[in-house]
């Protein structure tokens, strides 16, 4: 038996005169992984992956805009200035104001190019998530997103000498077990992006596995984030109420689900395909 996990937190590796971070290379880590296991599937449905690729990369650039400014509204206590927001090396991102800011970005960018956003959203539903699972990975390893006291065997227990950005990746007591938030939301995403897959596989209505997925993690979200040390408002975290907002989006797109065929009379026009 255990009484809580503990280990040194690898915050960041220096390579000569630069410093990179875990959190850092896992988050790219898991944009690739997922972007490879869509675009597989992109092909494998009959349609252009250049064209998917090129929608991946603005959603990319507008997830990296997004998460910045969602924790600087979360977080603005701690900026005194405009620089200091623009200190993005600093650390300081929101998961799920960058994937808000993705999906509007190539939502709007596939119904610009008249490809049916649900179809495709639908073939990235599951790798959504499984690029999440990836990314967590990061930032157990720097030990990010700790939570408040438990006696949970699978707490973390802060180091003896708390110094966030050097020792530990978030605030925490100095040796005190705390909740691994990160270790929850990872096995939630993994679970979640199976679930969506087998969901995906089964059904035959546009909408569902994208539904699913929003309404899956959403969920684990609102639920989880109960755990961590944030900034409650209106007795809710940030995070919490983004969650709510996912959950409701995804319930909608549940309910109006189409079968496929039908889906397919709507569209302007066929997406564009491989010669």
């Amino acid at each position: 038996m255990f009484s809580a996990l503990s280990y040194d937190p690898l915050v960041s590796i220096d390579l000569g005169p630069l410093s990179v971070s875990p959190h850092g290379i896992f988050t790219g880590v898991g944009v690739l992984v997922g972007a490879w296991l869509l675009l597989r599937d992109v092909r494998r449905a009959g349609y252009d992956a250049e064209v998917v690729t090129s929608i991946l990369t603005r959603a990319v650039v507008a997830a990296l805009i997004g998460a910045r400014l969602a924790y600087v509204v979360n977080h603005w206590s701690r900026f005194d200035s405009v620089l200091e927001v623009l200190r993005v090396w600093e650390g300081g991102a929101s998961l799920l104001g960058g994937l808000t800011a993705a999906l509007v970005v190539a939502v709007l960018e596939l119904r610009r190019r008249r490809m049916p956003v649900l179809v495709l959203l639908d073939l990235a539903a599951p790798w959504f998530l499984v690029g999440i699972a990836v990314g967590r990975i990061g930032d157990l390893i720097i030990a990010d997103h700790l939570g408040t006291a438990t006696t949970s065997p699978l707490g973390f227990r802060c180091p003896d000498v708390v110094d966030v950005g050097e020792t530990v990746g978030s605030p925490c007591p100095a040796g005190e077990v705390v909740h691994l938030t990160a270790l929850y939301d990872l096995a939630w995403a993994a679970v979640a992006a199976l679930v969506v897959w087998s969901v995906r596989r089964r059904t035959s209505r546009v909408g569902v596995a994208i539904g699913s997925a929003g309404l899956l993690y959403g969920l684990g979200r609102f639920v989880l984030d109960g755990f961590r040390a944030d900034a409650v408002r209106l007795g809710l975290t940030g995070s919490q109420w983004t969650g709510l907002f996912m959950i409701l989006v995804s319930l909608a797109v549940l309910v109006t689900s189409k079968p496929a065929d039908a889906n397919a009379t709507t569209d302007a026009e066929p997406a564009e395909v491989d010669a």
